[in-house]
C-alpha cells in the first residue's frame, strides 16, 4: 500500500510541474562523474514502480525515465549528474537511436530484479568468514542497490526461485577449498572454513563437501534452465563447470576429502554437462593454486601495464542482450587478476558469446550464455579495481573509482534482468 501510494504521488508531483518532461541520466566519459551510482539511481526508480528506458550506446549507455523534483533530488543527493528534456527532446532521442542507420536501441526497463548472492556471509561470532572481498557486493553497496545472501541450505531448501539475479564469487564448487591448502592450511581462517564446509555437508546429508556443492551446482543450473538470471566471477566461474563435468567423479585429493583422487578422474569428465567450457584438463598436483587448464593464469606472460581487454561490439537492434551486457564508456577495460584470471579460448564452446577478450594473449575475461529459459554470464578476476588482490587485503574503496568500466560490466548485469518482465513465485 505504501509503495502505490508513494507512487501516486510521484504521478500527481509529475503532473504538477513541467508536463511529460524527463530526466537523462548521460554515461558518457565526458558528464558523468558517478557511473556506478547512475545504476543505482535507476533501480531506485524501477523500485518506486516506474519504469526507466535504457538508451544503449546512446552516450554511453544513458538511462532515462520520468521526470519529478523527487527524482531530482536523489540524483544530487547521490552525486549522479542528470540533464532534465522535455517531452520534443526526449521524443527526439528516441528518434535518433529509432534510425536503421545508426547502432542504438532504447530498451525499456520494467521492474527492478530482486537479487542473491551466494555466500557463507559470516560467521556464528559475527565475523566475516572470507579475508577477502566480493566485488559484487562492493559495488551492491556502493551503487545502493540492495541485496540478500543466501548459501546451500537455502539452495537445496528451493529458495532460489525468490530472486530474479543471483550472483556466486570466489566459490570453489570442486569441494578442494579454494586450493589454499599449501599456503593457508595452518591458518585459523582456513581451518574454520574447512570445519564449516564439513559440519553443513554432514548437517545436509552428505558424505562430503565436495557432494554438498555438485547438489548446490545442480540447484543452480535448475535455476537458471527456469529463466534465472546467474553471474559469476572469480573461481566461481571455472570450478562450477569442473563441478558439473565431475559429476560423480572423484577429483580431490586425500587432504580434502579424506580419500585419494579417482586415478582415472581425466578421462571420466564429461563436457556436455558445463556450460562454458570443454576438453580442458585438471590440474593434477593438488597442492598447485590452479584447478584446470581453463585459466590462463599459469605462465601467462601479460605486462600489467598493458593488460587490457576490448569489449565487442554488437548490433543494439539485432543483438540487444550482448549490447546491454557491454554498455560502457569506453571499449577498452583494464584487467585485473584473480584465482580465476581469464578463459583460455581454445576451451570455450562454440555456442558461448565472447563479450570481452584479450586477443594476443589467446583469452577472454568475460562471457555470455543460455541455458533452458535463463542466462548466465561469467566474468574472470577478482576485483576491476585492484589488479592483485591478495587475502587479508583491504577492501576496494569505491569512492574513489566512481567511473569504473570494469565495475560498470557487473552493474551491466544487475540491470539486465529489469529488461525482461518476470513474474517471481512467492
Amino acid at each position: 500500500m505504501k509503495k502505490w501510494i508513494f507512487s501516486l504521488g510521484l504521478l500527481m508531483l509529475g503532473f504538477s510541474q513541467m508536463k511529460a518532461a524527463y530526466i537523462l541520466i548521460p554515461m558518457d566519459a565526458e558528464t558523468q562523474t558517478n557511473h556506478l551510482k547512475a545504476y543505482g539511481i535507476t533501480y531506485w526508480v524501477l523500485e518506486k514502480g516506474v519504469e526507466a528506458w535504457w538508451f544503449l550506446n546512446y552516450r554511453g549507455g544513458s538511462f532515462c525515465f520520468q521526470q519529478n523534483a523527487v527524482f531530482e533530488k536523489e540524483c544530487k543527493t547521490r552525486g549522479v549528474n542528470y540533464e532534465v528534456i522535455a517531452d520534443a527532446q526526449f521524443n527526439n532521442i528516441v528518434a535518433e537511436i529509432g534510425n536503421p542507420e545508426v547502432n542504438m536501441d532504447a530498451i525499456k526497463l520494467e521492474v527492478a530484479p530482486k537479487i542473491a548472492v551466494y555466500t557463507p556471509d559470516i560467521d556464528k561470532y559475527g565475523n566475516k568468514i572470507q579475508p577477502w572481498d566480493d566485488a559484487v557486493t562492493l559495488v551492491l553497496t556502493y551503487a545502493e542497490i540492495p541485496y540478500e545472501t543466501i548459501y546451500d541450505r537455502d539452495v537445496l531448501e528451493e529458495k532460489l526461485h525468490l530472486y530474479d539475479w543471483l550472483h556466486l564469487h570466489h566459490e570453489d564448487f570442486t569441494g578442494q577449498y579454494g586450493r589454499f591448502y599449501r599456503s593457508y592450511h595452518n591458518t585459523p581462517w582456513y581451518k574454520e572454513q574447512v570445519a564449516r564446509s564439513e559440519a553443513d555437508a554432514k548437517a545436509l546429508g552428505f558424505e562430503k563437501v565436495s557432494q554438498l556443492k555438485l547438489a548446490v551446482v545442480k540447484k543452480i543450473r535448475e535455476y537458471v534452465a527456469g529463466g534465472g538470471f546467474m553471474f559469476a566471477m572469480c573461481s566461481a566461474t571455472d570450478t562450477y563447470d569442473i563441478a558439473l563435468a565431475a559429476d560423480g567423479v572423484d577429483i580431490c585429493a586425500e587432504m580434502y576429502d579424506g580419500d585419494p583422487i579417482d586415478p582415472n578422474a581425466p578421462d571420466k569428465l564429461n563436457f556436455t554437462n558445463t556450460f562454458a567450457f570443454e576438453n580442458f584438463s585438471l590440474t593434477r598436483n593438488p597442492l598447485e593454486y590452479e584447478y584446470s587448464t581453463i585459466d590462463n593464469n599459469r605462465g601467462r606472460n601479460v605486462n600489467p601495464e598493458n593488460d587490457y581487454f576490448s569489449l565487442f561490439d554488437f548490433s543494439a537492434k539485432w543483438d540487444p542482450v550482448p549490447t546491454m551486457l557491454t554498455q560502457n564508456h569506453t571499449r577498452t577495460v583494464k584487467g585485473f587478476m584473480g584465482q580465476t584470471t581469464a578463459f583460455v579460448n581454445d576451451y570455450i564452446k562454440p555456442s558461448v558469446l565472447i563479450l570481452g577478450e584479450n586477443k594476443p594473449a589467446n583469452e577472454s575475461r568475460y562471457i555470455h550464455g543460455t541455458f533452458g529459459e535463463g542466462f548466465w554470464t561469467w566474468y574472470g578476476g577478482h576485483d576491476p579495481e585492484d589488479y592483485r588482490h591478495f587475502v587479508n587485503d583491504p577492501e576496494t574503496d569505491l569512492n574513489l573509482h566512481p567511473t569504473s568500466p570494469g565495475y560498470r560490466l557487473i552493474l551491466n548485469n544487475v540491470l539486465f534482468p529489469a529488461a525482461k518482465k518476470k513474474k517471481r513465485k512467492t
